[in-house]
């Protein structure tokens, strides 16, 4: 796997538009994607009230001329497609969010996407899900493994695996 996705939903049947997700990112995917079990999370930074996240990672294989930004394009018009709004405010409950954690070793730092994800390494409902499938992936190269990293944030943070 060169890439993986972050999913995450907490509006509607969140499992389902976890599945659903899954199957359009295999479309994307040059061989069978990876997916994570389902963990549920309590919402962070969301505003008060807001119902619990249901989340995933699914690593991928992309094919070379796939760029992380084209990439970016098509998970933000598939969100849209789900019953996203386009204009979705910052850290609102959502039908499905979908995020860039890795791509291919690749690190950008723009206006519109960050690689890395800037902030995958604080949250344990990314790490953990990630650690299932590439535990000793490393974010960048000085990075701890997301192994490691989940195990670090599992004592400060809550999130668990659905049956």
């Amino acid at each position: 796997m060169d890439t993986y996705i972050a999913l995450g939903s907490n509006l509607g049947n969140s499992e389902a538009e976890i599945n659903r997700a899954r199957d359009f990112l295999q479309t994307l995917a040059c061989s069978p994607v990876k997916c994570s079990s389902l963990w549920y999370s309590e919402p962070m930074d969301c505003p008060p009230g807001s119902p619990m996240f249901v989340n995933a990672v699914i690593g991928l294989e992309l094919s070379a001329e796939l760029s992380p930004v084209r990439l970016l394009d098509l998970l933000q018009d598939y969100e849209i497609r789900a019953g996203r709004p386009h204009d979705h405010g910052h850290n609102l409950p959502r039908i499905i969010d979908l995020d860039i954690i890795y791509c291919r070793n690749i690190q950008i730092q723009s206006p519109r996407l960050t690689l890395p994800h800037p902030r995958a390494e604080e949250r344990l409902f990314v790490m953990a899900p990630l650690a299932e499938i590439a535990p000793d992936l490393k974010l960048t190269p000085c990075s701890e493994t997301v192994g490691q990293i989940a195990a670090r944030l599992s004592a400060t943070q809550k999130c668990r695996r659905l049956p």
